[in-house]
């Protein structure tokens, strides 16, 4: 993400360090609805620190003796940070979810409603983040900043958490639609780099060296489609075919998911230059206020609900049900994304069904401010913004800061669970 060109090309950024610590980095949920109070689902609003959403349902389904499908959310959370959400589990009582009592997890409210939460059921996200380390006496430059960012919108890249902690994770779900099956399972288990801790690289230069049952053994027990991957790799004397088979679907569809998302934003940079609020002939518009997407057949028409930010120019999130642009808007897209497209059927393969959509080039900021703070870590500058859901936070600091992260791995929720017994 590091790579992809900035909408303040000309602002010196700040230099800055984010969550040196869990409270440095607070995510809060604004629901899409309220909770009616009656149903036979029950809804509790949890806070966390330190722990993926996937970790906490884990989590809750052991505590309450469920299946973690049963339990719905709406969004995923960073791991390293306090983040809010709502979830819901049906047919418990709302006194037994008060009672639990879960490291790192706290329930904060309880009530009922008529159907289950499920991914997207969100508004918004709203940021509470510490940035230390840096240059507070800048404080009106970044202000100055701030405010052009309103006015002018936000480069709506996926972040890099997206990518794992090697950045490859788009790799292997192109691997996987183009059909390159060795070269997915390769990614997977073996090639290995200065990112991976010592037990991964060494598993991975064992697979390399077709010692399959060795780097099973070292692989930490979260990756459990790598181990399981070895253990079919060994029983079936190196059938790369059948070790990928081996991926439950879901993890499949997080790497679709991750080529998808590259392919997104290399037509966010390629649109960049000329205005992410721009508008062409035939591109699909995506309306902010209702989500709804538009085919604009008369740019000089519509541009002046751009400038006001009620729509914006889409991307693709590639998959068989998917519109595309036409005109000088197709034209656009089909040059960004070059030779990377997949093959005709490859979003049905192996039973994946990706239906794609379109996602805005931009995302607007709201409720956005800045201020100096201090406590016993220290001096620093407090940003406040709420964004909408499913736009990431690090693509907003990214315009303003130099941003290192204290644990550069902390964002992924890539990590697998232990599946339900």
């Amino acid at each position: 993400m590091n790579d992809w060109p900035r909408q303040l090309s000309d602002f010196d950024r700040l230099p800055g360090v984010i969550k040196a610590d869990y409270s440095d980095f607070v995510v809060e949920e604004i629901p899409l609805y309220p909770a009616d109070g009656a149903g036979t689902h029950t809804y509790f609003l949890v806070e966390k620190a330190g722990l993926s959403t996937m970790q906490a349902v884990h989590d809750l389904a052991k505590a309450l003796n469920r299946r973690r499908h049963e339990i719905g959310f709406a969004g995923l959370k960073d791991a390293r940070a306090i983040t809010r959400q709502w979830m819901s589990i049906e047919h418990v009582p709302p006194e037994t979810i008060q009672r639990l009592s879960i490291p790192r997890l706290r329930i904060l409210a309880v009530t009922r409603h008529h159907n289950k939460l499920r991914l997207g059921h969100l508004r918004a996200n709203a940021f509470v983040i510490k940035v230390r380390q840096t240059r507070p006496e800048r404080l009106e430059d970044l202000r100055a900043a701030l405010a052009e960012l309103e006015r002018r919108g936000v480069p709506n890249y996926f972040g890099t958490q997206r990518f794992g902690y090697r950045g490859d994770t788009w790799r292997v779900g192109r691997s996987i639609l183009h059909g390159l099956t060795d070269e997915a399972v390769d990614l997977l288990l073996g090639r290995p780099e200065t990112e991976d801790r010592h037990d991964i690289r060494r598993a991975r230069q064992l697979y390399d060296q077709g010692q399959y049952a060795a780097a099973a053994r070292l692989w930490p027990r979260l990756f459990h489609s790598e181990r399981r991957m070895l253990k079919v790799l060994e029983r079936t004397a190196g059938n790369r075919r059948k070790a990928l088979a081996a991926i439950d679907r879901s993890t499949l569809n997080f790497y679709i998911s991750a080529y998808q998302s590259h392919l997104f934003n290399q037509v966010v940079s390629s649109r960049l230059p000329s205005g992410l609020g721009r508008l062409y002939d035939g591109d699909l518009a995506w309306v902010h206020a209702s989500g709804a997407v538009f085919r604009v057949t008369a740019a000089s028409v519509e541009q002046p609900r751009a400038d006001a930010f009620e729509i914006s120019p889409t991307g693709p999130l590639l998959g068989y049900r998917m519109s595309t642009p036409t005109e000088t808007a197709g034209e656009l897209e089909q040059r960004a994304l070059g030779e990377e497209q997949p093959p005709a059927g490859a979003f049905h393969r192996s039973g994946l069904r990706v239906k794609g959509g379109r996602r805005p080039l931009r995302f607007p900021v709201s409720q956005a401010a800045v201020a100096l703070g201090a406590d016993h870590a220290g001096p620093y500058l407090e940003m406040r913004f709420v964004l909408p859901r499913g736009c990431y936070a690090t693509a907003l600091l990214r315009e303003l800061f130099r941003i290192d992260a204290a644990d550069k791995g902390s964002e992924s929720e890539d990590a697998e669970v232990p599946p339900d017994e």
